[in-house]
């Protein structure tokens, strides 16, 4: 078996939900060490839903090879022991309400002042010193106030929440690369980093492009569905059986599109669609055309057509299909002495997606830990 790449490596988790465990679960999935400190009901991602086996979907898929350990952070020797743990870790992420481990004397500043090559990482609803830093925020908020509900969906249905918690994930995996890059540097200088990210600032990141478009280009962006709002022709047409998706990405494919998928040669030289800029503008003209043509040819032929002309394609998946698709990468996790199904990671290392692992029961790793940094607790 190889050697992850971060083994030998201690993080240190005050973590709950999803980002910051998804953050940690990659890091483990690399060989680190994660120590997971839960309250004594356990992290509330737990008990989100009985999903997986009589577990939760959420727990189960982001906390496989980590130790838990239970601390009540109202107990001082509690804290002593996560202060003994921090002591001897290289990462401290924590994901707890906005201000909780500076109240604890565990903020990153004074952590780092006495530990400097640790790497603290916090991750928060909105970024400090801004005039949300105080409020709790979760995905769907942040899905709400970043803008991001207003263009999801389609023109009569309204904002719309994005089917998972997208803010939650781009954060977690935008802590992840940050905190690798630290790793790298401290290698080189022996010095830690405070990191900090923010939901709010990873959502409005992500809508740089209708951002762009409204703020320079006088266009304000609004829900399309699958319809691609900058780019045609791309999105969903109808075959004369089922949907299919259909991107043109260049002048050279919407050419071969034309001939080779719409046989349609006039389309090409037709000079209201002779580049994406001018087939947006004439956009409702050129559907037209499409529509109609698409109508009348069998979902197998136009994939064949398609496959012919390499213009890129897809079904539109309902979850039986999903869960039965061919490339679909999936693998068995251990929790609770029972074994679930899940997607696997989509990293693939040397040939190699990581390991399965388990899953934690609520302090499983209570007592090892607390002999292991020296604190009991209470009796």
């Amino acid at each position: 078996m190889a050697v992850g790449a971060l083994q030998g490596i201690t993080v240190v988790a005050l973590e709950q939900a999803v980002a910051a465990p998804l953050a940690t679960s990659r890091l483990a999935d690399a060989g680190a060490r994660v120590i997971k400190l839960e309250r004594p009901d356990g992290d509330s991602a737990r008990h989100f839903d009985a999903h997986a086996k009589g577990s939760s979907s959420y727990f189960v898929w982001l906390n496989r090879n980590k130790q838990s350990c239970r601390v009540d952070l109202r107990n001082d020797e509690d804290i002593e022991l996560v202060r003994a743990m921090i002591a001897k870790a290289d990462v401290f992420i924590q994901n707890l309400a906005p201000g909780a481990t500076g109240r604890l004397g565990l903020g990153s500043k004074a952590l780092r002042a006495a530990y400097p090559r640790l790497i603290t990482c916090d991750i928060s609803g909105y970024a400090a010193n801004t005039p949300f830093a105080d409020r709790k925020a979760y995905d769907l908020m942040i899905q709400g106030e970043s803008g991001l509900a207003s263009i999801t969906g389609t023109a009569d249905s309204g904002p719309s929440r994005v089917g998972v918690s997208i803010c939650d994930i781009a954060t977690g995996m935008a802590a992840h690369a940050q905190l690798l890059e630290a790793l790298i540097a401290r290698g080189t200088t022996g010095q830690g980093r405070s990191i900090a990210v923010s939901l709010f600032d990873v959502a409005t990141e992500i809508m740089n492009i209708p951002y762009i478009t409204h703020r320079h280009g006088n266009a304000a962006p609004k829900p399309s569905g699958l319809l691609h709002p900058l780019i045609a022709p791309y999105g969903v047409y109808e075959t004369r059986d089922r949907p299919l998706l259909i991107a043109v990405q260049s002048e050279q494919e919407w050419i071969k599109f034309c001939n080779t998928v719409l046989r349609r040669p006039d389309m090409a030289a037709d000079a209201r669609f002779g580049s994406n800029r001018l087939r947006i503008e004439n956009r409702p003209a050129m559907e037209s055309e499409i529509i109609y043509i698409f109508q009348y040819i069998p979902y197998t032929e136009a994939i064949t057509r398609l496959e012919e002309g390499r213009i890129a394609y897809a079904q539109i998946s309902q979850m039986d299909d999903m869960v039965s698709h061919p490339a679909l990468a999936k693998m068995m996790v251990a929790v609770a002495g029972q074994f679930v199904e899940l997607v696997a990671p989509p990293s693939i290392v040397d040939g190699r997606r990581p390991d399965p692992g388990t899953v934690p029961d609520l302090g499983a790793h209570d007592g090892m830990l607390r002999r292991e940094f020296a604190h009991p607790g209470p009796a």
